[in-house]
């Protein structure tokens, strides 16, 4: 799995790492942090929890022209940690009396979160340019990393609300994480400064533009938009973990001791690391064999297993979770985050190399922000999906996540030659 891999790869890998650690440590206590200090009813926390996971990945397409046109992959990551630990800073000195310094907070970090990974991902296609037929397994690796950090983080979040009794002390320690991760990128910074960009002169790069056509670089942008349209609704279902599961996991489910409703959100990003080696090793032994799917084909599977996981929630639902009484299995939403996690494997680093394959050199960065510009739209209608989630029979709402993503899978079937036009492994 690990072999013929850069080793400039590796110090990405725990650079993420520690950055995704403080990010999920957020994203484990936010509805729960409005909820009991802020007394906020479910629709005014569906709206922070949209706008703010909408501005995290919005940002990215103003962060990959930074990253293109001014800064640079490295400068401009290192510039987006430095934001994001102002703003963790921010949300641990917020209270009810002092709100500014929550709205404050959730604006530095999606701003500087924005500027940090799309100049992660761009860095991690470029370390690739010269071994396009590992590409796919680098993205699988670096979203190791990714979830390497979100699987510590919502334990990190339970030990400590155990041991203070209040969510803002995870603020503190997601500040924390961000100076470690400025330490492991200026320890890496000898590996990869040659797949900055911005840092070598591009006539002398191996990682620098090859020059393409006008038309074909028309279309591959439009192949590349065809593709954010798809995704927004994968994103709309993806997101409910930290809204609509979790609100089940709350109201809906057994309650134990070391199984917290923060805590459910541990198991996502541990069942990444369990499937990904696994994954990358299928995928390589048909590699071997000429057999392995295009990476459309990849994401094709991935928002059918999508579908599954939402119909999973829905006879779980039907069996007593409608009621919102604590009577249901954790079994259920652990195995919702099964299936969900396999689908996310099969669409988010892969989207990520399929932008890294197929965008025009030159808007590099500005493409990779399109990709999380997709992740914004469909973020953002989790959130505000999320608004309605008492209004409706929870079956009836997870039956229309089912809906929207069968949809998905009709467009990519629609589109897969065009999709494909660009896709080579």
């Amino acid at each position: 799995m690990f072999q013929n891999h850069p080793r400039g790869l590796w110090y990405i890998f725990f650079t993420e790492m520690w950055e995704r650690f403080g990010f999920y440590i957020l994203m484990a206590v936010l509805v729960l942090y409005m909820d009991q200090e802020f007394g906020w009813p479910d629709s005014r926390k569906g709206d922070f929890y949209g706008w703010f996971l909408g501005a995290v990945y919005f940002f990215p397409l103003i962060g990959g022209w930074i990253g293109d046109r001014l800064l640079g992959q490295i400068r401009s990551i290192r510039t987006g940690a430095l934001i994001m630990i102002a703003g963790y800073i921010s949300l641990a000195l917020s209270a009810p009396q002092r709100l500014y310094f929550f709205y404050l907070g959730l604006a530095l970090i999606a701003f500087g979160t924005g500027i940090f990974k799309v100049n992660m991902s761009v860095l991690v296609g470029n370390l690739y340019s010269q071994r396009e037929e590992l590409k796919d397994a680098g993205f699988n690796i670096y979203y190791m990393g990714v979830n390497l950090g979100a699987a510590i983080a919502p334990l990190a979040a339970t030990a400590l609300s155990i041991a203070f009794h209040s969510y803002r002390i995870s603020f503190w320690a997601a500040a924390a994480g961000l100076l470690f991760c400025l330490l492991v990128l200026q320890s890496g910074k000898k590996y990869l400064q040659d797949y900055d960009l911005r840092h070598t002169d591009e006539s002398h790069n191996s990682t620098g533009p090859v020059r393409i056509s006008p038309r074909e670089e028309r279309e591959r942008i439009i192949t590349l938009i065809t593709l954010f349209v798809i995704v927004i609704f994968f994103w709309v279902a993806f997101y409910q973990n930290g809204f609509a599961l979790t609100l089940f996991a709350e109201r809906s489910t057994i309650r134990l001791n070391f199984l917290r409703p923060e805590t459910y959100q541990f198991f996502n990003p541990f069942f990444i690391l369990v499937l990904t080696p696994l994954l990358v090793g299928f995928f390589g032994r048909l590699r071997e064999k000429g057999k392995e799917p295009s990476t459309p084909q990849k994401i094709f599977l991935g928002m059918l297993v999508m579908g599954a996981s939402m119909l999973v929630m829905v006879v779980a639902s039907l069996l007593g979770g409608d009621r919102d009484v604590n009577i249901m299995s954790p079994l259920w939403l652990i195995t919702t985050y099964l299936i969900v996690t396999l689908a996310e494997l099969l669409i988010s680093p892969m989207g990520q190399s399929f932008v890294s394959k197929v965008a025009p050199p030159r808007f590099r960065g500005v493409m990779m922000g399109g990709w999380f510009v997709a992740t914004a739209l469909g973020s953002y209608g989790s959130g505000l999906l999320g608004k309605f989630y008492s209004d409706f029979a929870h079956h009836q709402y997870f039956l229309i996540l089912t809906a929207l993503l069968m949809v998905s899978v009709v467009l990519v079937r629609l589109f897969m030659k065009r999709l494909e036009q660009f896709a080579v492994n």
